[in-house]
């Protein structure tokens, strides 16, 4: 049985296939790959490089990127540092500068 992070791949690729809606032999000559390699990958009997992920992603019409992940652990602590910012902007010194003057506006004649 495979790890989650060994199927990591053969998931993405399903993903692109649903996507775009192509079927596998479809998006493997699109690629440039055999549709024996295709399978290979989407299955998880193989590993793609992250160069053969592009060329599949791009012959899907997609775009492979890279992003942070986002999960609760790493929200709690993104939030957990704006609380400390904001209580930092709290505890300094404030003097307010009072109302705001405007220059008086020039009368326009007509």
């Amino acid at each position: 049985m495979m790890a989650d992070t060994d199927n990591v791949a053969s998931k993405l690729i399903e993903g692109i296939r649903n996507a775009s809606g192509l079927s596998q032999a479809e998006l493997a000559r699109r690629s440039g790959l055999q549709s024996s390699v295709l399978s290979a990958y989407e299955h998880g009997r193989r590993q793609p490089s992250v160069s053969a992920l592009a060329r599949i992603a791009r012959a899907a019409g997609l775009q492979l990127e890279l992003a942070p992940t986002l999960d609760d652990e790493s929200l709690e602590r993104q939030a957990r540092i704006l609380e400390m910012v904001l209580d930092l902007a709290c505890s300094l010194p404030f003097k307010g500068r009072g109302e705001l003057q405007y220059p008086p506006l020039i009368g326009l004649r007509a």
